[in-house]
């Protein structure tokens, strides 16, 4: 039997290339996959009235069935979509520092920062990296690399896919107990926008989810915290049992 086929989402705003520590971690237990969503990277751009399920299907496109699908905050509701709609496509879910069900104060701040690169998309670029860094560990010169991947983007590109970000955790919410995969949300512990607390929501409302807050990590924990994230993920996937990897 072959490896089992890993696939990793990035976020809003990035690419495949936020991946490279984690899967490099991964490569001799895995066939690793890291696309890069319709939008971003080498993909074109995608139009202001991209969807969900839009992003959802292209992915689905390349994914093999029965894959393990990791996500990463839009990529995570990207794979909860591709879990709900496509269950053939994934043999477990993964929803790295995952929004989930957000509260009228997180609603209102998401959309304060989608205002915020709608009218400087400059300033938001240098609030995100000093959301996602500040205080860690992270070497400045992978920090530049984010802030070139970021810089990188197509602007109406970047603008469409962050309304998605800020408004599908509202469309998915009343579905979430549909998702029957076995699933795990994890997040870092000092995540100010995918929370802790988003986390256990997430648990709580899929029926087979458990719950890993990674301590003192910030939000974008494949880069900040590659070798815990990996832990939690591949013993989670491994206590599923020979059946995760039929």
């Amino acid at each position: 039997m072959g490896k089992p086929t890993l696939v990793l989402l990035h976020g809003v705003g990035l690419d495949h290339t936020m991946w490279e520590s984690a899967g490099a971690l991964l490569t001799d237990r895995f066939t690793v996959l890291a696309p890069d969503l319709p939008g971003h990277g080498t993909r074109p751009p995608v139009d202001d009235r991209v969807t969900l399920a839009e992003l959802a299907d292209e992915v689905a496109a390349g994914i093999p069935a029965g894959s393990h699908v990791v996500g990463f905050s839009l990529g995570a509701l990207v794979a909860q979509h591709l879990a709900l709609h496509r269950p053939e496509s994934t043999a477990t879910l993964t929803s790295v520092s995952s929004v989930c069900r957000r509260t009228p104060d997180e609603r209102a701040a998401v959309r304060a920062r989608l205002h915020t690169a709608e009218a400087d998309f400059e300033a938001s670029t240098t609030a995100s990296l000093e959301r996602w860094y500040a205080g860690t560990a992270v070497p400045p010169g992978i920090v530049r690399r984010t802030e070139a991947t970021l810089r990188a983007n197509d602007i109406g590109s970047f603008l469409a896919s962050y309304r998605v970000f800020a408004t599908a955790d509202a469309e998915l919410a009343p579905h979430l107990a549909g998702i029957r995969v076995p699933s795990l949300a994890v997040t870092g512990g000092d995540d100010p926008g995918s929370t802790p607390e988003m986390t256990h929501r997430l648990a709580d409302a899929l029926p087979d989810c458990r719950a890993v807050i990674v301590p003192g990590a910030r939000h974008m924990l494949p880069v900040e915290r590659p070798e815990a994230l990996v832990e939690a993920f591949t013993t989670f996937i491994g206590s599923i049992g020979e059946s995760a990897y039929a």
